[in-house]
């Protein structure tokens, strides 16, 4: 799972990066557009840049829980915050041509899912016994 969500966060830190371009370059330059549609194009690339920062992190630390229901709530929690960036990608790309007459169910499910999956880490992680990280060899032998 650790590649998974490393593959994901690094993309979406691209894909951020592509957008902010994007939005630099757009036609209407922002400057031009209503307040409302400048501050949809604003937080949906905020939304990219947080789903893929989760991952990544995740990607970095993430250790894998044992057989159990750790495990079970973890993989559905990886499951849901690598789905959230599909979802965030589709907001970015709809929903602020669209304004704010229609429904932005896109963002709404990207946010919940990148929530819901974070939370369903800190479940499998709550009330675990903390391991502490080994001492290198030096450390135990002055000590």
């Amino acid at each position: 799972m650790r590649k998974y969500h490393l593959s994901v966060g690094v993309l979406m830190v691209v894909v951020f990066l592509v957008t902010g371009q994007l939005m630099r370059r757009h036609e209407p330059p922002m400057g031009a557009l209503s307040d409302s549609a400048r501050l949809m194009f604003r937080s949906r690339h905020i939304y990219l840049l947080a789903s893929g920062l989760v991952n990544l992190i995740l990607g970095l630390y993430m250790q894998r829980e044992p057989a159990g229901w750790r495990m079970i709530v973890q993989i559905i929690g990886s499951g849901l915050l690598m789905a959230s960036p599909v979802l965030l990608i589709l907001a970015f790309a709809v929903e602020p041509e669209r304004g704010f007459r229609t429904e932005m169910w896109r963002s709404a499910a990207g946010l919940y899912t990148l929530f819901g999956g974070c939370m369903a880490h800190l479940a499998s992680a709550c009330g675990k016994p903390r391991q502490e990280p080994e001492q290198s060899t030096a450390r135990r032998m002055s000590a």
